[in-house]
């Protein structure tokens, strides 16, 4: 989720799965899944593209709550890097839940943005098995994997973000953290760490992979 707050209201765009901008110094033709167009006065283009529509955008005129038209954000747990999201609020939340860790770091109402790759990628730095249920864990393992989704999130954002199909920054460049995955979409090859045959499963409708020996 972003938002531009400009002295006109504001304007938030929620990309979805493969929802991405583009930047256009020159007029050119548009693909088929261009969504939205945008011209500056000096006639440089930024393009909405999203393939299968799932992508959102909300106009919020100026004086108006942000939440009285977005009304998802309510609804949003603490961000990664907030200082909110710690491992005692993360024991909080979670205590006496019998869902499955992976699944509940799905939640955007636990925390926002944590989808399936670092998921996987973060459970997988803390040596937490996906399918631990959420209220077993202790205080340390919470602080492991609190700072490992961190970790994951802050390399991905240094590699330009993660292709595995569709992603494309402003410059419609693939984001390349996908090269450097331990677990994800990984499933039947060995383990970086230790050798070991990484797993797939399905879980909670997700892909999820992980390593059975360092994830334990």
């Amino acid at each position: 989720m972003a938002a531009l707050e400009p002295e006109g209201g504001v304007w938030g765009v929620h990309l979805r799965m493969t929802g991405q901008f583009q930047w256009h110094e020159q007029s050119s033709e548009p693909c088929k899944h261009t969504r939205v167009r945008l011209w500056n006065s000096k006639e440089q283009e930024l393009r909405f593209v999203d393939v299968r529509s799932f992508g959102e955008m909300w106009w919020v005129p100026p004086g108006q709550a942000i939440e009285e038209v977005i009304t998802g954000l309510t609804r949003l747990g603490p961000e990664p890097f907030s200082a909110d999201f710690s491992a005692s609020y993360l024991k909080q939340k979670l205590k006496g839940s019998s869902r499955p860790i992976k699944t509940a770091l799905l939640d955007q109402a636990l925390v926002a943005g944590a989808g399936n790759i670092y998921a996987d990628e973060s459970l997988f730095a803390s040596g937490i098995a996906p399918f631990t249920p959420a209220g077993q864990l202790n205080l340390q393992q919470l602080e492991r994997l609190r700072d490992a989704l961190v970790n994951v999130l802050t390399i991905s954002i240094g590699a330009g973000g993660t292709t595995f199909s569709d992603f494309r920054d402003l410059e419609g460049v693939n984001g390349n953290y996908g090269g450097q995955a331990w677990v994800y979409r990984r499933g039947g090859e060995p383990c970086r760490s230790c050798g070991t045959t990484i797993q797939r499963e399905k879980l909670s409708g997700r892909s999820t992979h992980w390593c059975p020996t360092c994830q334990s």
